[in-house]
Formats: structure tokens, C-alpha cells, sequence
């Protein structure tokens, strides 16, 4: 139902910072849970950020607690990752899932399982 696109993806060095943004088709962005998720080579896909549909709730895994920041403009079908301070262990590539908000549903989720629907992701990779 749901295609999503992310950019803003590249190279920076360490200490940089990087704004991601993933559009969305449709005409009921607000209805859908969005999240960012991450993938280093060989590494399994990891939660990074998590925002509800109205875009006040929002969660982080710990390792990017207080250098990410997630958003929503939900005018224009987009959600966005800013990412402060970036660290070269930060290099993966970056995707962007969502999930329809079930029925009353404020907040947001962080299990890969939980999102049905994923953009094709994004490189960033932080130089030292």
C-alpha cells in the first residue's frame, strides 16, 4: 500500500551530522507507525528510532539516545532522522519502515517484525 523512498544518505566525518528523510505515498501518512532502522555489513538490522503517528512519541535505542532525533511532517508524507555527532560505528545503511497504526494506538514500535513495509535504505558511512 504504503512506498517508501529515503535520501540523504553519504559520507561525513566523524563528529558530522546527516538529516535523512523518507517519503511516503499515499494520502493517510498519519495513519502509519514510522521507524529508522540500521545495517552494518554482516551485522543483523537494528531499531534506531521510532516515532507514533502524530509524532509525539518517540524512542531511541541507547546508543544514539541524545545525538538522533526523529520527526515527522505529516503535510508532506515525510519522516525525518537528524543525526548529530555521528560516529563511524554509526556507518550502515539506513531505512525507513512503517507500520498502520492499530485502532487507538498512540505510540511507536521497535521489533524488525513489527513494520510491513520498508524503503530500500539509504547509505551513510562516518569516516574517523
Amino acid at each position: 500500500q504504503v512506498q517508501l523512498v529515503e535520501s540523504g544518505g553519504g559520507l561525513v566525518q566523524a563528529g558530522g551530522s546527516l538529516r535523512l528523510s523518507c517519503a511516503a505515498s499515499g494520502r493517510t501518512f498519519s495513519s502509519y507507525v514510522m521507524g529508522w532502522f540500521r545495517q552494518a555489513p554482516g551485522k543483523e538490522r537494528e531499531f534506531v528510532a521510532g516515532v507514533s503517528g502524530s509524532g509525539g512519541n518517540t524512542g531511541y535505542r541507547d546508543s544514539v539516545k541524545g545525538r538522533f532525533s526523529i520527526s515527522r511532517e505529516n503535510a508532506k508524507n515525510t519522516v525525518y532522522l537528524q543525526m548529530n555527532s555521528l560516529k563511524p560505528e554509526d556507518t550502515a545503511v539506513y531505512y525507513c519502515a512503517a507500520r498502520y497504526r492499530p485502532l487507538g494506538y498512540a505510540g511507536y514500535f521497535t521489533g524488525r517484525d513489527e513494520y510491513g513495509y520498508w524503503g530500500q535504505g539509504t547509505q551513510v558511512t562516518v569516516s574517523s
